[in-house]
């Protein structure tokens, strides 16, 4: 689709939020008030640790909230979603980060543990092959089997057959894994484990499995940073440190092997959209069988994921006081409503208004010192819609994500293209949000 016609796209939804008599929207009646902003005369300091994943984002967060709440402050350190939860565990932090939700061993040795979905992305195959650009097609065969030494050379049979024309070099391939306990390959390693019979069989799936071969470092930041100083490499991390550092991204092949698809913000929502039908628990509830990993749909990213944020449904014992508790659960909310704006320019996609509803109503349960610290009243799904007889689109105006708005911005500065925009009204229009009304 051409510029042109995005933007006009774009004016039709924009005069919808201000053309009088136009589409009308109400708000639904009996909606929440969000949990109350930090006190401006105490200071609060929330200490948090895990997933790396994420790190960008809740970075960006961190800087965000900074500026307008000077005196709060979040320490996030990197260490990676093993060392995350470990941390939970012994409730050395006040919130850890995690991009595998924990095991049913896990959740026995804590105390009731909420799974907070933050946002969502995808995990890059990336390569540093000197005089090659990206959309190096693979299989999670020929993943697995670079990872378990059985393919050691670019020009390997099995990448060459799915890459006609492509002359590969005869250069052995530098295998690059995380060093530390992570999320990231966790999910990494469940995915190989579903392309390989002897992947699942010999290594299986963790946050730390025996490698066969390779190197590690710690950190997606560790993984990056050792593949750009060693040529013909390969890795996996983050979309957003891929994106931020330039590096070459794999197409993998999709769940039902119709396709092979880049990992982009377009094909991670399509992932994530057409897996949205499965059932997602209460965050109160073990996330241990949630998964994005090889969605339906032949432009779906096979390796997407949630991350989440781990907290106590008690939090007596990670802050000093029922202030700090109300802080913290302000700082969540902030999180997952106004805060996902700030998710498409860093590559991650925004969580669906259903999750975020869902992570509402896990907020409302913290308590403290015996105490709700929130009450969350869950909205009604009716939404009145006023419409005259101008065949405009209607628009639940009421409902807009914030980063919706902001990448209408975007768009006009020229920051985003097509893909962005495009994905935004797709996103709109699934969610209800804008109703096409026919032309008679």
């Amino acid at each position: 689709m051409k510029k042109v016609t995005c933007a006009v796209l774009m004016s039709v939804i924009l005069l919808a939020f201000t053309m009088s008599g136009a589409a009308t929207a109400y708000a639904s009646a009996g909606a929440a008030a969000p949990p109350p902003p930090p006190d401006p005369d105490e200071t609060y300091r929330v200490e948090a640790a895990g997933a790396s994943f994420p790190f960008p984002l809740i970075d960006r967060w961190r800087v965000e909230i900074k500026e307008d709440y000077p005196n709060v402050n979040l320490n996030y350190q990197s260490i990676g979603s093993g060392g995350g939860v470990k941390n939970h565990l012994e409730s050395t932090i006040v919130f850890a980060g995690t991009d595998a939700p924990m095991t049913k061993r896990e959740l026995k040795l804590a105390d009731p543990t909420l799974h907070i979905p933050e946002t969502i992305g995808a995990i890059n195959i990336v390569y540093n092959l000197p005089g090659y650009g990206p959309g190096l097609k693979l299989t999670g065969q020929a993943v697995a089997d670079i990872y378990l030494g059985k393919i050691t050379t670019w020009n390997h049979p099995d990448i060459t057959r799915v890459n006609p024309g492509l002359i590969l070099p005869d250069e052995t391939i530098q295998v690059i894994h995380r060093s530390d306990g992570s999320g990231t390959t966790k999910v990494f390693t469940q995915w190989l484990s579903s392309a390989s019979e002897e992947w699942d069989r010999d290594i299986g799936a963790g946050k730390s499995v025996p490698w066969p071969k390779g190197v590690g470092a710690p950190g997606n930041e560790g993984v990056a940073g050792t593949m750009l100083s060693t040529p013909y490499s390969v890795g996996y991390v983050s979309i957003a440190y891929a994106s931020q550092l330039n590096m070459h991204s794999a197409a993998l092949e999709n769940g039902d092997g119709s396709n092979f698809v880049l990992p982009t913000l377009e094909s991670t929502a399509r992932a994530a959209g057409n897996m949205a039908q499965q059932s997602l628990p209460p965050v109160h509830e073990p996330w241990t069988d949630v998964s994005l990993l090889n969605a339906p749909g032949a432009d779906s990213y096979p390796l997407a994921s949630f991350t989440y944020l781990l907290v106590y449904e008690d939090v007596t014992d990670v802050v000093d006081s029922r202030s700090e508790a109300e802080g913290l659960v302000w700082m969540l909310h902030w999180m997952v409503t106004e805060g996902q704006q700030y998710s498409a320019e860093l590559g991650f996609v925004p969580l669906p208004d259903e999750v975020v509803e869902l992570v509402k109503q896990g907020l409302g349960r913290v308590m403290y010192d015996g105490d709700l610290v929130w009450e969350y009243t869950p909205v009604s799904d009716d939404v009145d819609v006023d419409l005259s007889d101008d065949p405009v689109v209607p628009v639940r105006e009421a409902l807009i994500p914030p980063w919706i708005k902001d990448l209408f911005g975007f768009y006009v500065e020229g920051s985003i293209g097509d893909v962005e925009i495009i994905t935004a009204l797709q996103y709109l229009i699934q969610e209800g949000i804008i109703i096409i009304i026919p032309a008679e």
